[in-house]
């Protein structure tokens, strides 16, 4: 129940995903989702060894990455709005690559995800659980959620492609978009630990 909260939660990545879907169809979409969803597991195997959590001990190394996801956020907004109503060519030539790595990147960078997998998932492992094998099963429920709810959520953005693309529409969701990215990077920039 937590994880399938944490996964419909509108956020970046849901963010991106509409970027995505919006610039490159349903394949740049699923590829923005693999690429979250990968974040994800990178930060939950970070947690499972203890990486996560002494990143969440050292105020300075949370604030260096807290400060390096604001900047990546804000920035990727910055270019929603600029390009607001244009494809971006990168992602015409290369389709799937840069959803992949925007979602990868995103991810990685954002220090809560790492608070999240070291705070609250370890509260459902019981005394002489293992440790390692419970944070990724748990991990991965997280991560499976993940890919069905935005593949779900991406193939309805891309259904609605063709009102979605029209000129005024797409340049509203564009800035719409970046709006909500640099938000949230100004957020987490803003935010204490």
């Amino acid at each position: 129940g937590v994880a399938m909260l944490m996964t419909i939660t509108p956020g970046a990545d849901m963010a991106l995903v509409t970027r995505a879907a919006l610039a490159g169809g349903r394949r740049e979409a699923f590829a923005a989702t693999l690429g979250t969803v990968s974040g994800l597991m990178v930060w939950a195997a970070a947690s499972a060894l203890g990486v996560a959590a002494l990143l969440e001990a050292s105020a300075t190394a949370f604030t260096v990455l807290k400060v390096a996801g604001a900047a990546y956020l804000i920035g990727l907004g910055l270019y929603t709005l600029f390009t607001a109503g244009r494809t971006a060519e990168a992602e015409a030539r290369e389709p799937g690559r840069a959803g992949f790595t925007i979602g990868l990147v995103n991810n990685i960078l954002f220090p809560k995800i790492a608070v999240f997998y070291t705070t609250l998932l370890p509260q459902f492992i019981g005394p002489g659980d293992p440790v390692l094998a419970m944070s990724l099963t748990m991990a991965a429920v997280h991560g499976v959620l993940g890919v069905v709810w935005l593949s779900g959520y991406a193939w309805a953005v891309t259904a609605m492609g063709d009102v979605l693309r029209r000129p005024r529409v797409r340049t509203a969701l564009d800035r719409v978009t970046g709006l909500v990215l640099v938000g949230l990077g100004g957020a987490l920039l803003l935010e204490r630990r």
